[in-house]
């Protein structure tokens, strides 16, 4: 059973890896070779000279290629998760079993994505941090498990409020996401700044890849509840040509 979860997840990632990848590819590299160049342009002036402009594009191939597999790779492993917390939490989950797969890909965007963004936004190139690599991982890897605990506050407060009112249950998960989204920024230092960007444009950066990697998220649960609808028609088909289970 847990072997067909983890089948589909994979599955499921590569789908979201590949679509993501393509996005990385058509978007965001581009996007962060603009920011780059103009940052280089404003500091340094330009520079036309054939051996800069050859060099440039093998780094910006191989720059492509490099971000676009990791991207795949990175989808593939969040599949993989996402498997297994479904074939691990499923029951307690709300609804059917596709609206849990769209559940718990909302509580793995909050957890994963949302929660340390609060207070480690994507950074775009040239942007300054506060502190070293170790003390960011250390941050990002305990409001992960912030995200985790708000996640399940908030399936928690619906499944045992809506019942009763479904309305009320609603307002009961929503509490503890807007709670979370409004007290981290407040009680956090500025992490990660950008002073020698326009807002405007890294913010369309941040924008970009919150709604990347919530396209992830849906993907993987689309493609989740895709394969398992295909699966389940083979096994009624086998069921019934088993002529223990057939009817007499």
């Amino acid at each position: 059973m847990i072997y067909d979860y983890l089948q589909r997840g994979v599955l499921a990632g590569v789908v979201a890896g590949l679509a993501y990848g393509v996005y990385m590819a058509v978007v965001a590299n581009p996007l962060s070779e603009y920011i780059h160049d103009s940052q280089q342009q404003h500091g340094h002036g330009h520079d036309h000279g054939h051996v800069h402009e050859s060099s440039q594009t093998v780094s910006e191939a191989t720059t492509a290629i490099v971000s676009a597999g990791s991207g795949v790779l990175w989808a593939i492993f969040l599949g993989g998760l996402f498997a297994l917390a479904l074939y691990l939490f499923e029951p307690a989950l709300p609804g059917s079993d596709a609206v849990k797969s769209y559940i718990l890909a909302g509580a793995g965007y909050l957890t994963v994505s949302v929660t340390p963004w609060l207070a480690l936004p994507p950074a775009a190139p040239g942007a300054e941090q506060l502190y070293g690599i170790e003390t960011r991982l250390a941050i990002y890897v305990g409001l992960v498990a912030l995200g985790a605990l708000v996640s399940a506050a908030a399936i928690s407060g619906y499944t045992q409020i809506a019942p009763r009112h479904r309305a009320l249950g609603v307002l009961a998960g929503a509490i503890p996401i807007v709670s979370i989204v409004i007290v981290v920024p407040l009680v956090s230092p500025s992490i990660v700044t950008h002073p020698d960007l326009p807002v405007a444009l890294y913010s369309t950066y941040q924008a970009l890849a919150a709604l990347s990697q919530a396209a992830i998220w849906l993907l993987l649960a689309a493609t989740f509840n895709g394969l398992r609808r295909r699966a389940r028609p083979a096994a009624e088909t086998d069921d019934s040509s088993d002529p223990l289970l057939a009817s007499p």
